[in-house]
């Protein structure tokens, strides 16, 4: 994320756990698959995200995921993956005073070379942004898969036997022909809950929080009462209401 915020780029949470995995890989121990068939290091990664978004230090949204200025300057002030650690558990504040760190070469020259648009050009890209959501909608309509479940710590709730199996009935949504979108209506206690989006009853093809393949997983605190879940094939992702 500190190389992309040179190039204004937000990769997405997926991509930025699986670069973290890449770099640091599980040990066998992490390695070890959890009932939702999700490593036991990949929740690890998600939990220290959630540290890094309460530090102040990155940000998380559905354009991507970013660095701050305080989460470059730690990286300024705690050089190391032992040190960056340390201060994270701590709370340890990054010193006032602390420089931004220097813009990479590669950045620099890449950003000298990026050429500039021809002004003639922009009303052909505005039309092909216009027609781009119903050419979306006609591969939704005619590519929805054979099921869609949602499984998550909540299944037991619902009736299912056990929690993050997305084969049990209790967690299937149904298809509204019309909206085409996946729905499921549940009543759940108050509480935090956990979940993904899982295709074709298989854990091959899931989507977590801001539609990320394999992604983090989505996550509410809920009062208690009727929650609806929804979800778009087109953007793989779940809304709540």
């Amino acid at each position: 994320m500190a190389a992309g915020s040179w190039a204004d780029e937000k990769p997405g949470g997926g991509a930025v756990l699986a670069e973290a995995a890449a770099r640091v890989p599980f040990t066998p121990e992490e390695a070890e698959l959890l009932s939702g068939g999700i490593p036991r290091g990949h929740k690890t990664l998600t939990a220290a995200t959630a540290q890094l978004v309460k530090a102040g230090w990155m940000l998380k949204g559905r354009g991507g995921w970013t660095i701050t200025e305080d989460g470059l300057r730690a990286t300024v002030a705690f050089p190391t993956v032992a040190e960056l650690a340390a201060a994270l558990a701590a709370g340890t504040p990054v010193p006032e005073g602390t420089p931004l760190p220097a813009k990479p070469a590669e950045a620099k020259t890449s950003a000298k070379k990026t050429p500039r648009k021809p002004a003639a050009k922009k009303p052909a890209a505005r039309a092909k942004a216009t027609e781009a959501p119903a050419a979306a909608a006609a591969v939704v309509r005619g590519e929805q898969p054979a099921s869609v479940a949602i499984a998550g710590d909540f299944g037991t709730l619902l009736g299912a036997p056990a929690d993050w199996e997305p084969a049990h009935e209790q967690v299937q949504m149904r298809l509204d022909e019309s909206a085409q979108a996946w729905i499921l209506t549940a009543e759940l206690p108050s509480g935090f809950y956990k979940y993904k989006a899982v295709v074709n009853g298989s854990w091959h093809e899931n989507y977590g929080a801001f539609g990320v393949r394999d992604g983090a997983d989505h996550e509410f605190a809920h009062d208690g009462g009727p929650v609806t879940f929804r979800y778009d094939h087109a953007t793989h992702d779940v809304l709540r209401a």
